[in-house]
């Protein structure tokens, strides 16, 4: 066996066994791609605008119009106007919700809670937006009362506000919906929301009682990641606006005979082939009954780290398990996220309760006093 071979027999089985103990992360692994692995033969590139095609034919424009269409119809857009387009993730997917508000409001102020992906302030930043950072309440969601006070003081300026539809920690939802009224009441008229639902926008539809958080209580954009709960070999992600707001910044490329709409110029079409892969195949259906077996986890999960003494918190139709931070050698082994004195278990839909069981009877809390803090973020 020469060295190259090698090296890849040594990377295959490091994954595999990196893949079958993580539980601190919101990504999916049990799916099967191997029907489309013969497309890997062609460089897919999905230049340009998805609703016009370029002079480059070797691309999934169609099937990527589909896929918007099915979000659109999950998130309960305007069928008369909406627009969006696959991603390279969710940091992508902010950035481009926040570069639209951005250009429909130049001089507007961002306001995101203390609890909103660390890809946001990043974003921001990238687009030369003044900000200003929300407290968050206990649990994670945005703290509606220090929103309103802040929004009050800057009347004068357009708002663009950043909602977070599961958090990475707690997975806590801002309500869109109690955002709208803060702004309806102030009289912002020129405001924007954005909501960032990279891991539960894909079940939020299925969660009961139901939280606000798409384009019909009141989003203006809204984004979701494809390889969390979906599933997908590579990063992806998705989002979704309206096709007015997109018009008010798009530029037509001779080059490539289509519009320029997106961030990137070159886009990933196998990302597309796949994601419209599996959503052909779930449907609706499929997400929630995918939602439902997480939920069931998650419950299971919970109690029985209550049965064992350990305070286990999760919010209310969360797949998330909160509990205090565990000892390093738990920790490394089943590649939990970690901040402050917490740590969390996220149920996606290949956790089992084998899984579940396996790591409880090896959990042992971090005494406070005896490591420092290790923060990660995903």
């Amino acid at each position: 066996m020469n060295q190259t071979n090698q090296r890849i027999d040594d990377l295959h089985a490091k994954l595999a066994e990196a893949r079958d103990s993580f539980l601190g992360y919101p990504v999916s692994k049990d799916f099967d791609y191997s029907e489309l692995f013969d497309f890997l033969k062609f460089p897919i590139n999905n230049l340009g605008d998805p609703y016009n095609d370029s002079t480059y034919r070797v691309q999934t424009h169609d099937m990527e119009r589909e896929v918007i269409t099915f979000f659109a119809r999950l998130f309960r857009a305007d069928q008369d106007d909406y627009w969006g387009y696959v991603t390279n993730g969710g940091s992508e997917s902010n950035l481009y919700g926040l570069y639209i508000a951005r250009e429909l409001y130049p001089k507007a102020m961002v306001y995101y809670s203390e609890s909103t992906h660390y890809s946001v302030k990043k974003n921001i930043h990238l687009l030369n937006i003044p900000s200003i950072v929300i407290r968050s309440q206990d649990n994670g969601e945005i703290d509606y009362e220090d929103l309103k006070n802040t929004l009050q003081m800057n009347r004068h300026k357009p708002a663009i506000v950043l909602s977070t539809f599961g958090t990475t920690m707690r997975e806590a939802k801002d309500d869109v919906g109690k955002i709208k009224s803060i702004l309806k009441t102030l009289a912002i008229q020129d405001h924007y929301i954005h909501c960032d639902a990279a891991l539960s926008g894909s079940y939020g539809p299925f969660i009961n009682p139901r939280v606000p958080f798409d384009l019909k209580d009141g989003a203006d954009s809204i984004s979701i990641s494809g390889h969390k709960f979906i599933g997908s070999p590579f990063p992806a992600g998705v989002i979704l606006t309206k096709r007015s707001y997109r018009d008010r910044i798009s530029k037509g490329i001779s080059y490539i005979g289509s519009l320029d709409t997106t961030i990137t110029g070159s886009r990933n079409g196998h990302n597309v082939l796949f994601l419209w892969y599996t959503i052909m195949k779930m449907g609706p259906a499929g997400l929630k009954a995918r939602y439902e077996k997480s939920l069931a986890t998650a419950e299971y999960c919970q109690a029985r780290l209550q049965e064992k003494g350990i305070q286990a918190e999760r919010n209310p139709g969360a797949i998330t398990v909160v509990l205090p931070k565990v000892v390093k050698a738990v920790k490394e082994k089943w590649q939990l996220a970690t901040e402050g004195d917490i740590t969390h278990v996220v149920c996606m839909p290949n956790v089992s309760k084998d899984d579940i069981d396996r790591f409880i009877d090896e959990v042992e809390l971090e005494l406070p006093e005896s490591e420092e803090a290790f923060e990660f973020s995903f």
